[in-house]
């Protein structure tokens, strides 16, 4: 009766060490990436299995820039399922909300101001990473302090929200003001993926996904070296360079990306302190991606 048992054992040890040398293998495979790279990075991945997670410099805190334009999105789905708000309804938007010289598809369709529906102007704040848009919805939750608020009460400790992008444009010290890790990160999307316990409602969950399965941004990062007919839910970050120093303080990508045969996995790749160039920073991400994807095609 005991080689049977004995047996197993020796199956499952066997098994363990393979996906640890399988894990092992994309750990290198990232640090190879990352190396002699001008730039601290940070990354997170989490499978299905515990045995697929992977976080290097995880509970660092970086800069999310427009990452944090998704759990403002989920802030303001929480009141819509309160009943405090709702997607339907209209918002106007002036000309006094429009942000001249930053990056706004609103305000460059609508020079004068426009009255769109909360739904619009959450598609537009995530997918198109819309500052304007994401001004408004922190005016609606009554300042960012409401974000930090409803993410600390569900347990999110790394996770901070100060300022709106108005003020975090126009002072470059003040961006790092609105943090996260990429444990973190990835422990939201999961959290909201999986909506286990009901985080959103069946019309506020169905509606966010699709939103961040169309973003348009960062074309070149998660989604950059992946198969074109892939599906991936994701929202990306940016600073753009200091004017004196030449360094850049973010380029982030945080996702889901569903594999073929109807798994996924969370990936979140925070790039801080660096004097790469755009091209450089937005390749070590989509490289860091694409050794996820083939890990996760090859096991």
């Amino acid at each position: 009766m005991k080689k049977p048992f004995l047996t197993l054992i020796i199956l499952f040890t066997l098994t363990i060490q393979s996906y640890s040398q399988h894990n092992l293998n994309l750990r290198k495979k990232i640090d190879s990436i990352i190396q002699n790279k001008k730039a601290v990075v940070g990354v997170a991945i989490n499978g299905l299995n515990i045995q697929d997670s992977i976080s290097i410099n995880g509970d660092k805190h970086f800069p999310m820039q427009s990452v944090f334009k998704f759990p403002i999105a989920l802030t303001i789905l929480s009141e819509i399922d309160k009943g405090n708000l709702s997607l339907d309804q209209e918002i106007e938007i002036t000309k006094n909300d429009l942000l001249p010289g930053l990056w706004s598809p609103i305000q460059e369709k609508h020079p004068k101001g426009t009255v769109l529906t909360l739904a619009e102007i959450i598609h537009y704040t995530v997918a198109l990473s819309d500052n304007v848009g994401c001004d408004v919805l922190l005016k609606l939750l009554e300042g960012p302090q409401t974000v930090e608020q409803y993410f600390s009460s569900l347990g999110f400790k790394d996770f901070a929200v100060k300022i709106n992008e108005e003020t975090m444009q126009n002072n470059w010290e003040l961006q790092f003001l609105n943090w996260t890790t990429p444990k973190e990160a990835n422990k939201i999307l999961i959290s909201y993926y999986e909506n286990k316990n009901e985080l959103l409602s069946k019309e506020s969950y169905n509606f966010i996904w699709n939103v961040m399965k169309s973003t348009k941004t960062g074309k070149n990062r998660l989604k950059g070296q992946l198969p074109k007919e892939i599906t991936a839910a994701h929202k990306t970050g940016w600073s753009g360079k200091h004017k004196e120093t030449g360094v850049t303080a973010a380029v982030n990508d945080i996702g889901i990306v569903f594999l073929p045969n109807g798994d996924y996995y969370t990936i979140s790749v925070f790039i801080t302190s660096s004097s790469e160039s755009l091209e450089t920073n937005e390749k070590i991400i989509a490289d860091i991606s694409r050794a996820s994807w083939d890990y996760f095609m090859n096991k």
